[in-house]
């Protein structure tokens, strides 16, 4: 039976990395269904779903342990089948404002607060036209409660908008795929 796995990984950035870590899975009969992987302050680091048969994982952690060898540090943990999620509405947030600590911290905890969730989350500095400041610019994709209100997710967010001083926009995320 397949397994589902997540797997982690981070070391420093040279030529073949990802190939050493795909020879690996592949060898094992393993499929590379969906990752992210970026590079980071001189690291390169991942975050990988792959699907391999059960009687196999094992075998590929061992697999795996052999490149740390080379400085990689990767984990596996069994991922969970989704089917039962509980029903819920998607969304896109993008954010931009002058770079500050905390800008991450009290989004994510107001999301919190409402009882939603943030599935994926990308961010980065850019610098302000004209001046050459550094803005911070988030853009995630959230899981909103099926029956939360639209007029109250906007009144908190545009509420914590005008506190950090930062533009806060969300939208469903079925409006990306139509435009």
């Amino acid at each position: 039976m397949p397994a589902p796995l997540v797997m982690t990984f981070i070391g420093r950035d040279r030529p073949g990395l990802v190939s050493a870590i795909a020879a690996k899975v592949t060898a094992r009969g393993g499929a590379w269904l969906e990752s992210r992987l970026a590079r980071l302050a001189g690291q390169f680091a991942g975050l990988v779903r792959i699907e391999i048969e059960d009687s196999s994982v094992a075998a590929l952690a061992a697999d795996l342990r052999e490149l740390e060898a080379a400085g990689l540090r990767i984990t596996l943990e069994r991922g969970l089948i989704e089917a039962d999620a509980a029903p819920h509405r998607t969304l896109r947030l993008e954010l931009l404002g002058l770079d500050r600590p905390g800008i991450v911290r009290e989004v994510s905890q107001t999301l919190g607060a409402l009882g939603v969730n943030i599935e994926e989350f990308e961010s980065g500095l850019t610098p302000a036209p004209f001046t050459g400041a550094p803005m911070f610019r988030a853009v995630a994709k959230l899981a909103a409660p099926a029956g939360m209100a639209d007029d109250e997710l906007r009144r908190t967010l545009e509420r914590l908008a005008a506190e950090m001083m930062v533009d806060i926009s969300v939208r469903d995320a079925g409006a990306d795929a139509a435009g």
